[in-house]
């Protein structure tokens, strides 16, 4: 399989990823033992926005257009790196707690654990280093 049918599956699996969190997330505190606040969640979801329209752009572009230029592609991957790491931050809401005061952790009907939020955000973390590997060694 070329490096440039992995980079469009990634970024599929990318924007179900950005997709989701939004929606999972949106409705309230989502599950996990800490809150994570909206401005967090609205980071990740706007640079994930931003991160998808750019990227495809800087794809279907010819490389002599203006949208085909390397800085475009930096761009891109300026977003998705900030929503890679938004994402990360997220994962700290399923950190064990413990204390006098702690609570319990709190589930949805999406998952009885991490596991979906850790597929998807460590996920992303891979396909964004894909992107970065694949801008650098001019597979893209």
């Amino acid at each position: 399989m070329s490096t440039q049918v992995i980079v469009y599956v990634l970024t599929g699996l990318a924007l179900v990823v950005v997709v989701l969190t939004r929606l999972r997330m949106g409705r309230g505190q989502g599950a996990g033992r800490l809150y994570v606040g909206k401005s967090l969640l609205n980071v990740h979801t706007v640079s994930g926005v931003l991160a998808i329209v750019v990227w495809l752009t800087f794809l279907i572009s010819s490389a002599d257009s203006a949208l085909g230029d390397p800085l475009v592609g930096i761009v891109a991957l300026g977003f998705w790196w900030v929503v890679t790491v938004c994402g990360l931050l997220m994962l700290v809401r399923w950190l064990p707690s413990s204390g006098k005061h702690a609570s319990d952790g709190v589930t949805d009907t999406w998952s009885e654990g991490p596991g979906l939020s850790i597929l998807a955000h460590v996920g992303m973390l891979t396909g964004v280093c894909v992107f970065t590997w694949a801008y650098l060694t001019s597979a893209v």
